[in-house]
């Protein structure tokens, strides 16, 4: 977006003075200062993601990205802040506009997601805080008449000698300065750092706790319908005919509309809207995939497995063939082993949600996205109207592990549509059941084994292959993604595992079939699921290599210093080789994801055939730890999520319908079940990694790995079942 320096200054008129410091987004270091506008009506025009300091002394970070419970909204501020000085305590955060300059410098439209969003901007905020201390010190310099080098500023005051000013006393001075040329700006050097590094807590942890978070489902106002649509049973499924007379006549009912996803019954509230649909009849026309069964699709995977799929990595000649039937029943140095995931649903605990109001001119929509400019151009789309008519008001986010970055746009899409139809705003509600079985999913994945083992248990031929829905095939992202017909989200952790990168003959092959039930990417994508099969089967392999799993995985890892470091650091706070209690287990796994290495230690028990995991200790190298606070939340977070799944995740489809349909039989980990989990972080001062996605894959080979330390059982299939 070329931003002219005119309309910058007219669209800063809303801060009703003080200093502005914009800063493009996609890639370049320019910045700009914006000072006073004397138009005050101009403000139509959407800025550049920036920093604001106003006469009250509040410093507002507006950001690009969305705030799904990360803890971006405290991370990114803390790097303004840094080099700010400011004073946090009058900190505040904004979500930004749906903009073309506000871009994702990694994705190339507005987006969070894939553990980006602290790395990409690390330079990009601190700059930006940068750039508006220098202009403070200048202004106070103007005023004060001392050089600029006998300045200094600390906790949101401008010091010279025993002269003191407040950011907010300079803002007006320092906005109409021209802003220094961001080559000149010097950042702080690590050791100076007061902000970065430091526990933190939490900007948003206050509005949340008092309820004035504003989440999609809190949006209300003066004539907002409520909208509850019926949606085809079956996947592909098509409505045929339906009779809305027992709808209409539900007491608060206003419209029955079809839309192209089904039926939609607005009402004047939520629970109108709900027994309207519950009152309707609907004929569906099932279509083709009416007998998408995921029983047979295991079969169909199984048989795949079998088979030689398209090459993601092969190097030196092979040993044992993955596609013999049990190689090890003829060479007792070979491991053979088959490993099963299901169908998983992310289940965030705020179900999907839209609010559009459409007039003659524009369009806004209230959403708790991650992909605000694939929401704009769907909205656009079907209103015709341009895509800067289309105002995205990001909410707070109650929950998203990906399912709330979809391509398809299939919430927005719809709720836009019944806007249109209705011409009045609507806030269209999912219930949990149109949630758990609206589609996008994490794909059932079968992976098969063949790995031959030297004398000294190393091994020396690897071959793995993998069978699982491409979540990229016919996305926008499948030219760059999709390579020979390898879907990269796929294996990842696979052939760039250190162990198959320093197997001497390894091949990983991929088969991607295409079914009806639509997928997504999910919390750590394809590390979720490669992580449990390559950190099971490297407790495979020690067990046949007849050593003890830790020490096994230290040799393997040798010559990867930041696996390692993660790996000796659980080890050493978890107390690897302390007597656990009687009918107690321990297990380990150690998986890279995102640019971090994170390494977990499990203490579980059985109990009348259930796993009760009691204690995790958590190692994490995530280079530069912004935030240690954030960093272990996000690793509680991930770890229950990644255990939900672990224990319980599962889900089936019969007749071209998913079974499960809310927490009863689709189950999460409840309080009573969380286990101790301590956090530790390696020092680091690598480039930042992702914190939000790493804490899941470790977590259910770890606890796979403690029960068969414990019962002798190797558990190969999630969620993971004892055998009587």
């Amino acid at each position: 977006m070329n931003a002219s320096r005119r309309r910058f200054l007219k669209a800063s008129a809303a801060v009703g003075g003080g200093l502005v410091i914009g800063f493009v987004i996609p890639g370049s270091k320019r910045f700009a200062a914006a000072q006073e506008s004397s138009d005050p009506a101009a403000t139509s025009f959407s800025p550049n993601a920036f920093l604001r300091i106003g006469n009250d002394d509040r410093v507002t970070v507006v950001l690009a990205h969305s705030e799904m419970g990360q803890g971006i909204w405290t991370t990114l501020s803390m790097l303004i802040a840094e080099e700010l000085d400011a004073d946090w305590s009058k900190i505040a955060v904004e979500h930004g506009p749906a903009s073309p300059a506000l871009a994702s410098p990694v994705f190339g439209m507005q987006g969070t997601g894939g553990s980006t969003t602290t790395w990409s901007e690390f330079d990009r905020y601190r700059r930006a805080g940068a750039t508006a201390r220098a202009m403070l010190v200048q202004a106070a310099s103007d005023r004060l008449g001392v050089p600029v080098g006998d300045i200094r500023v600390e906790n949101g005051e401008v010091i010279a000698g025993n002269q003191r000013l407040r950011f907010g006393e300079l803002a007006d001075e320092a906005g109409r300065l021209t802003p220094p040329d961001p080559a000149t700006l010097t950042l702080k050097e690590p050791a100076d750092w007061k902000v970065i590094g430091k526990p933190t807590k939490r900007l948003d942890t206050p509005e949340k706790i008092t309820g004035k978070a504003i989440f999609g489902m809190d949006v209300q106002f003066e004539g907002l319908l409520t909208a509850v649509v019926a949606r085809s049973p079956v996947f592909g499924g098509r409505m045929k005919s339906f009779d809305d007379s027992a709808a209409r006549a539900v007491t608060g009912v206003r419209e029955v509309v079809a839309v192209p996803s089904g039926v939609a019954v607005v009402a004047d509230h939520f629970w109108a809207a709900k027994r309207g649909r519950d009152a309707l009849k609907v004929e569906w026309e099932p279509g083709e995939f009416a007998g998408t069964d995921s029983a047979a699709l295991r079969t169909r995977f199984n048989e795949l497995a079998g088979q030689p799929g398209a090459i993601a990595a092969q190097v030196g000649t092979l040993a044992t063939d993955a596609q013999a039937t049990d190689d090890s029943t003829v060479d007792d140095s070979i491991v053979s082993a088959d490993y099963a995931v299901p169908y998983l649903a992310h289940a965030a605990m705020e179900p999907l949600n839209c609010t559009v109001r459409i007039e003659d001119d524009k369009c806004e929509l209230w959403i708790g996205t991650q992909f605000q400019t694939l929401e704009q151009m769907a909205a656009a789309r079907i209103t015709g109207l341009p895509p800067e008519k289309v105002h995205v008001h990001t909410t707070f986010l109650g929950g998203a592990f990906g399912r709330r970055a979809n391509f398809a746009v299939d919430v927005v899409g719809e709720a836009v549509e019944i806007a249109k139809a209705v011409g009045k705003p609507v806030k269209t509600v999912w219930t949990r059941e149109d949630d758990m079985r609206g589609g996008y999913y994490r794909s059932a994945f079968v992976q098969r084994a063949r790995i031959k083992l030297d004398d000294q248990g190393r091994p020396t031929s690897w071959h793995h292959v993998l069978v699982g829905q491409s979540i990229m095939t016919g996305t926008p992202m499948e030219a760059m993604a999709v390579k020979n017909g390898v879907d990269h989200s796929s294996i990842e952790g696979v052939p760039n595992s250190p162990y198959v990168l320093d197997t001497p003959a390894h091949r990983v092959d991929l088969h991607s079939p295409k079914t009806a039930i639509p997928v997504l990417w999910w919390r750590s994508v394809g590390h979720s699921y490669n992580a449990f099969v390559m950190e099971s089967l490297v407790d495979e392999l020690a067990a046949k290599a007849g050593q003890d799993p830790l020490a096994y995985r230290r040799m393997l890892l040798k010559d990867h210093p930041r696996h390692l470091g993660a790996l000796d650091l659980a080890a050493e706070k978890f107390d690897w080789d302390a007597e656990l209690p009687k009918g107690h287990g321990r297990g380990i796994a150690v998986h890279e994801s995102f640019g971090s290495f994170v390494a977990q230690a499990a203490e579980i028990s059985v109990d009348n055939g259930q796993i009760r995991v009691h204690r995790v200790v958590c190692a994490i190298d995530c280079g530069i730890a912004v935030n240690p606070e954030g960093i272990a939340a996000q690793m509680e977070s991930g770890i229950v999520y990644g255990l939900s799944a672990a224990l319980y995740g599962a889900l089936n489809i019969k007749e071209g319908r998913v079974v499960e349909s809310n927490f009863h039989d689709y189950p999460v980990l409840r309080m009573a079940q969380m286990p101790r989990v301590e956090t530790h972080i390696v020092p680091s001062t690598e480039k930042s990694g992702g914190v939000g996605e790493p804490g899941t894959p470790p977590i259910a080979p770890a606890v796979a790995n403690a029960v068969f330390a414990l019962t002798g059982q190797r558990l190969r299939e999630l969620p993971l079942r004892l055998k009587a």
